[in-house]
């Protein structure tokens, strides 16, 4: 028996579809957004396996993977996330209901560490500021824009893992000093990629830049909050690629308005887009980007292609690379095989 994939119409490199459409271990169906629930429903029913775009904001609320849509759908043996991020998927409800749940860590890691080395420059040589004077024709000296260069400078890494790793080595041939914070690896791994392991507290007192890379979960959550960008050296600058809400925007706006923070580079914001009238926006030394850190064409095609390779590799009954709950494989390696046994 074929295990049953199903994902909605969501754009996603051709590479994916190409890939599953010919594996003789799958059915395929792609859902529409546009047809009726009673329609989906019946394909959710018999689905095996999710794949399910990995930022929360773009998936409607009725098809997160929760508590009440794993019970509704009880066939499902496995989630996968079209990116590193699993923002829409409860992993404590999956793990109650043993489903597995792949993503694509590293697929994007590339191209969001150069997004994030891309903010650092442009909020220190104050690119984006400038841009905005000139078009509207506003009359300024050099010197008004004076900025500042990255080299000598000390960047905090929040979160060493792919991404992380990638932006230290960067910010390495900047000639930056880099301290990294990351409670899941020893000193000698952190040295490995290129940091210096420091504890959290060191980190925000030291780093001129502060760059988060981490996931949003129930330990990161407002984890940047007024007490912390108190303790941030004065004039820092906070740049964050990683998950909205995991720096709290009230408190971030409040230190750069105080002079606290000298500027912010952000990518991800608590609503995605945030509104116009978000304060953040309103401030010159902010520079603000879509969530598109990760979305190049390169990192869309390798997400797709590892994500079908995942899922090619799961209805082998071979554990695959990249689970971000391990611990419910050997119950899933059971029922693949029942099902395929079938």
């Amino acid at each position: 028996m074929k295990l049953n994939l199903v994902r909605f119409d969501f754009w996603l490199n051709e590479i994916f579809d190409k890939e599953v459409f010919q594996d003789p271990l799958i059915n395929f169906k792609i859902c529409k957004q546009s047809d009726p629930d009673s329609v989906n429903l019946e394909y959710f029913k018999s689905a095996h396996i999710y794949h399910i775009l990995a930022a929360r904001d773009e998936v409607p609320k009725k098809w997160h993977v929760s508590e009440e849509f794993l019970k509704s759908y009880n066939n499902l043996i496995c989630v996968s996330t079209s990116g590193a991020g699993y923002d829409p998927v409860d992993i404590d409800a999956c793990n109650r209901h043993g489903v597995l749940v792949v993503n694509q860590a590293g697929a994007n890691a590339d191209s969001v560490a150069e997004h994030a080395i891309g903010l650092m420059l442009n909020v220190k040589h104050r690119i984006s500021e400038s841009d905005r004077l000139m078009r509207a024709g506003k009359t300024t000296t050099r010197e008004d824009l004076m900025g500042n260069e990255l080299r000598g400078l000390t960047l905090g890494v929040i979160g060493i893992g792919e991404t992380g790793r990638r932006t230290a080595f960067l910010a390495k041939a900047f000639g930056m000093q880099v301290l990294a914070y990351d409670p899941h690896l020893s000193s000698d791994e952190i040295q490995a990629r290129f940091a210096t392991a420091s504890s959290f507290k060191d980190l925000i007192s030291k780093a001129d830049i502060i760059s988060v890379h981490c996931p949003r979960n129930s330990e990161t959550m407002n984890l940047f909050n007024g007490e912390v960008f108190n303790q941030t050296k004065t004039g820092a600058t906070f740049i964050s690629t990683a998950r909205g809400c995991i720096h709290n925007e009230a408190d971030l706006y409040t230190a750069l308005k105080s002079g606290k923070l000298s500027g912010a580079g952000l990518d991800v914001w608590a609503v995605e887009p945030p509104s116009k009238d978000n304060p953040l926006l309103a401030l010159p030394n902010v520079v603000s980007t879509f969530h598109t850190a990760g979305v190049t064409h390169e990192a869309r095609f390798n997400g797709a292609k590892n994500g079908a390779e995942q899922i090619r590799t799961l209805v082998k009954g071979i554990k695959p690379p990249r689970i971000v709950n391990p611990e419910v494989w050997p119950l899933v390696a059971e029922k693949i095989k029942k099902i395929t046994l079938n």
